[in-house]
């Protein structure tokens, strides 16, 4: 349900929308509708969002918001964004309130994993 201002959608740089594609299936379970073939959207992930082709990434360092998945089970999402060809970019670590690491997917975007458990 789109609600009136409130945040809907969010779309991410990618250079190999392929690769991205896979990375997101295969450790979150994603699904994608292509719309042409430089960009391709996700739905009912808590935030509808996008992949277009561009050869920045999002990233922290660059002033880029980070986006954050929430896990039960840390180290699990961990293995299985390693197993799906991400890179830990920061290593579990705690923080008040709980723990969290940070990685990149195959086209260099940013993401943090954390969990309260």
């Amino acid at each position: 349900m789109n609600e009136h201002e409130k945040l809907n959608y969010v779309e991410f740089p990618c250079n190999d929308l392929a690769a991205t594609k896979s990375f997101f299936q295969d450790a979150f379970g994603w699904s994608f509708v292509d719309y042409g073939p430089a960009y391709s959207a996700f739905t009912g992930e808590g935030l509808d969002g996008g992949f277009f082709q561009s050869d920045q990434a999002a990233l922290t360092s660059n002033g880029s918001a980070l986006l954050v998945f929430y896990s039960q089970k840390l180290e699990a999402t961990q293995a299985k964004v390693e197993s799906a060809g991400g890179t830990i970019i920061k290593p579990i670590f705690s923080f008040p309130g709980g723990r969290r690491f940070q990685f990149t997917e195959p086209s260099g975007n940013e993401f943090a994993v954390w969990s309260d458990q």
